[in-house]
């Protein structure tokens, strides 16, 4: 396929824009360099237009996760237009935000309160201010990825490989407050003996516990049990995460399949399909330290991610999206495993249907992830090892996803067995974590 047109201005934009886009998660050298499509011009259901006028089915993250219901979904841009038509911005503040926070509780019984803001990243640093400020104390316990904010990134000021095992490795704290060292301290997922530790050492220095409650791996027995008895014992707010994990496998979050309550829960993401909107939700003697802490900003008061937000959860409890999704991503899961079988390529796959990815068990990995994508490109697919699953999927989507994924694995079959797979690729191979783009 033609990307000329494309590459032309991401090559410009490299210069222009540092790091040549606004989310690392966007970049084309995360997927397959000189080759991924940089910009789009329509996406509609799971077919995605980019500006050299190739059509692709999108079989990877569907707006980075965003679009659970598929790409420019009629009902929630329907509201949206009406939004946009009656004035999306106003000196007073628009009803739809209390409407929204009533629906967002009455989803999650726990919780009493509801603030907003337009960005996951924002809303993490916004749970973690009020948090703070309800229990007096600076000192965070975390695992999982929780965005770009300070809060967050200074976890490396005192290691720089903290983040590391986080899902996203090379992060540098440039820019960071060194006065900032030693307020994050990161335990992995499972690992209850780390977080024990962390209370050992600092007690009740110890204010906020942040976690994914799941992302590619569930709990183990008694493990969120054992982490919502020490945030008790030790008077810590706890947070979950549930930007990635909400709304995928339940209507609302994940926490609510697994049976535990934190005192603070954050979406965004999938909760407004593609528009931006973000929430943290919690119990009433944490969320009202937030009157106490100067946490304000005008565009967390315009209309429109409300509107997408109320438009899109209905449609999540009209359509029975989540069984939708599992179906969805049962079936790509079985794909993965039929053809890479049929081919004698090891994989190992992980997650929950909803959000799912496999790995290369192979020294060259990487260079086969790539040659994947490369592949898949050409039969007009985004794709590479990780799986969203959306509505927007539909039956001939998924068998035009199976032919091509069967005919990809026996390219590298053949790949593997020159001995350098690296000779089939057509330019370079992907980037892993955050690197510096030259």
């Amino acid at each position: 396929m033609n990307t000329h047109r494309g590459q032309a201005l991401y090559k410009r934009a490299k210069q222009i824009i540092p790091g040549g886009t606004q989310l690392l998660s966007k970049r084309p050298e995360m997927f397959a360099p000189e080759q991924w499509p940089p910009y789009y011009q329509q996406a509609k259901g799971c077919t995605v237009t980019d500006i050299d006028n190739n059509r692709y089915i999108d079989m990877s993250s569907m707006g980075i996760g965003s679009c659970l219901l598929g790409y420019a979904h009629p009902a929630v841009n329907e509201a949206v237009i009406k939004a946009i038509q009656a004035g999306s911005m106003s000196t007073l503040n628009c009803p739809v935000e209390v409407e929204l926070a009533e629906l967002l509780l009455s989803l999650h019984p726990w919780a009493d309160m509801v603030r907003y803001a337009r960005s996951g990243g924002e809303i993490m640093s916004i749970a973690v201010r009020i948090a703070r400020a309800a229990t007096g104390k600076e000192i965070v316990a975390f695992c999982g990825y929780h965005g770009w904010h300070d809060w967050y990134v200074s976890a490396n000021l005192a290691n720089g490989g903290n983040l590391d095992g986080q899902l996203l490795p090379g992060i540098e704290p440039n820019g960071v407050p060194k006065t900032l060292t030693g307020t994050v301290l990161p335990f992995h997922y499972n690992a209850i003996g780390e977080l024990e530790q962390i209370f050992d050492r600092y007690g009740s220095k110890v204010g906020v516990i942040v976690m994914e409650p799941y992302r590619y791996q569930g709990p183990k027995e008694g493990f969120l049990e054992k982490v919502r008895a020490l945030a008790t014992k030790h008077h810590c707010v706890l947070i979950f995460d549930e930007i990635t994990s909400g709304w995928r496998n339940t209507i609302g979050g994940i926490h609510m399949k697994l049976g535990i309550e934190p005192d603070m829960a954050v979406f965004a993401k999938a909760i407004s399909n593609g528009f931006p909107m973000a929430a943290v939700i919690g119990k009433r003697e944490v969320m009202d330290a937030a009157q106490g802490s100067f946490i304000s900003s005008t565009y967390w008061t315009e209309r429109i991610g409300p509107t997408a937000a109320i438009a899109t959860i209905q449609a999540f409890q009209n359509e029975s999206i989540p069984s939708v999704l599992s179906a969805r991503g049962t079936e790509v899961m079985r794909i993965w495993k039929t053809m890479a079988k049929a081919s004698k390529i090891e994989i190992e796959i992980e997650g929950t249907p909803a959000l799912s990815h496999f790995s290369f068990l192979h020294q060259e990995a990487t260079v086969l992830t790539t040659l994947l994508t490369q592949e898949l490109l050409k039969r007009g697919v985004l794709g590479n090892t990780a799986y969203y699953a959306s509505a927007g999927h539909d039956e001939q989507a998924c068998r035009s996803y199976e032919e091509a994924f069967g005919e990809v694995c026996h390219i590298l079959r053949k790949a593997i067995d020159s001995g350098n797979p690296k000779m089939s690729l057509e330019g370079p191979v992907k980037h892993q974590g955050f690197a510096r783009l030259t």
